[in-house]
């Protein structure tokens, strides 16, 4: 099933955390938080200003992005836990 999302909304799966951290402590599922990263799966067309026109979102398929703790909502596509949220909530692209 493809899911097309619509205004300035996006599509992102989130990202998993390392299971470890840098001193090789193993971290239990119990004490993960979820990531505040994640990857744009699909966007919208973006939203309108006052006139009418559409103005393109600055973020793309394929991007890798940082969000808030609580942005978005979670949905279940195809077996799979993805986030809606708007763009406005997106804090950043991570580049390199």
């Amino acid at each position: 099933m493809a899911f097309r999302p619509l205004g300035d909304r996006v599509l992102v799966k989130r990202v998993e955390e390392e299971e470890k951290t840098k001193g090789g402590i193993i971290i239990p599922d119990t004490a993960k938080e979820k990531p505040q990263e994640g990857e744009v799966i699909a966007t919208g067309p973006g939203a309108r200003d006052e006139t009418g026109k559409v103005q393109p979102l600055d973020v793309k398929k394929g991007d890798r992005i940082l969000f808030g703790k609580w942005s978005g909502t979670e949905v279940k596509l195809n077996g799979e836990d993805l986030l809606i949220m708007k763009e406005s909530d997106i804090l950043g692209v991570l580049e390199g």
